[in-house]
C-alpha cells in the first residue's frame, strides 16, 4: 500500500481517501461497524498538496456580463441578478446567500451590510454590501413582495415567489446556468467567491480588509495581530469595476 500511494498522484490518493470514509460511516450506520471505527478513519489525514489550488477568476468584464445576463423584467431574472451581484461582489458562500434574512442587510456607518453573518466554523462577520448590489436585492423583494423571513424564495413556473426559502442547490444552479451561457461551463458558486477577492485586490483592496471581508479562518485573531479594523464606509468592494454602466 505503501508503495503504491508514492506512484499515486497527492489528489488521487485524497479521493480514494474520501471514498473510504464515506464507506466507513456507511457501515456504522448498518451496524457493521462502531461509531469510534468510522471516527477514527475519518481522521486519517490526506496527503499533502503543495502549489496553487485549482480554481477559475472572472476578469471584471466578464463578471459584470454575468451578473447583468438574467433578464431583469421578469422575476427570476431579479432574484438570479440579485444572487449573482451578492456572489461576486461581497464573496460570500452560496449556503451564506440561502441562509440570508430579510433583516440580516442593515445600514451601517451610513453604508448597507450584511450584519452578523455566521459563516463556515462559526465565524461571524459583517459584509459590506455596495449600494448597487442594495439595489438590485431591493429590485428582487419589492417585486417578490418580501419583508420578512428569508431573502431568497424559489420561483415557481408561474413566475411567481413559491415557499419561504430556497436551498443552496438554487444558487449552483443559478451559476452554472448563466455560465454556460457565457460560455464557462466550469465556473462554480465558489470561482464567484474567488473573482470577488481578486477583483478587490486588483481594484487596491488591502489584504487584511479582504480578509474580513471574505471572513477568512478567524477575522478576530487577524484584527488583535493587526490592530486593525474593518471599513464599511469606503468598503473594498465598492468599486471593483463590475457596476452598472451610466
Amino acid at each position: 500500500m505503501h508503495l503504491e500511494a508514492r506512484r499515486l498522484a497527492p489528489g488521487t490518493i485524497n479521493l480514494r481517501l474520501a471514498a473510504v470514509c464515506r464507506l466507513a460511516y456507511e457501515a456504522a450506520d448498518s451496524g457493521l461497524l462502531s461509531p469510534e471505527q468510522a471516527a477514527g478513519i475519518r481522521r486519517v489525514k490526506g496527503a499533502k498538496k503543495l502549489g496553487v489550488r485549482a480554481g477559475n477568476w472572472l476578469v471584471a468584464n466578464d463578471a459584470r456580463a454575468l451578473w447583468e445576463l438574467p433578464d431583469r423584467k421578469t422575476l427570476k431574472g431579479k432574484r438570479d441578478r440579485a444572487i449573482l451581484s451578492v456572489l461576486l461582489a461581497c464573496g460570500l458562500r452560496r449556503g451564506e446567500i440561502a441562509a440570508l434574512n430579510v433583516g440580516d442587510i442593515q445600514r451601517r456607518e451610513d453604508h448597507w451590510a450584511i450584519v452578523d453573518l455566521a459563516g463556515k466554523g462559526g465565524h461571524v462577520r459583517t459584509v459590506p454590501v455596495p449600494e448597487w448590489v442594495a439595489q438590485t436585492i431591493g429590485e428582487w423583494i419589492t417585486a417578490a413582495g418580501i419583508s420578512s423571513g428569508k431573502l431568497f424564495r424559489c420561483v415557481c413556473r408561474a413566475g411567481k415567489a413559491w415557499g419561504d426559502f430556497m436551498t443552496d442547490r438554487v444558487v449552483w444552479h443559478v451559476v452554472k446556468d448563466y455560465a454556460a451561457k457565457l460560455g464557462l461551463p466550469r465556473l462554480a458558486p465558489h470561482d464567484l467567491r474567488r473573482s470577488c477577492a481578486r477583483l478587490c485586490h486588483v481594484a487596491g483592496g488591502e489584504l487584511e480588509q479582504i480578509q474580513f471581508l471574505l471572513g477568512h479562518i478567524s477575522v478576530q485573531t487577524t484584527e488583535r495581530y493587526l490592530g486593525c479594523k474593518q471599513r464599511i464606509q469606503n468598503a473594498v468592494n465598492d468599486r471593483i469595476g463590475i457596476e452598472p454602466g451610466p
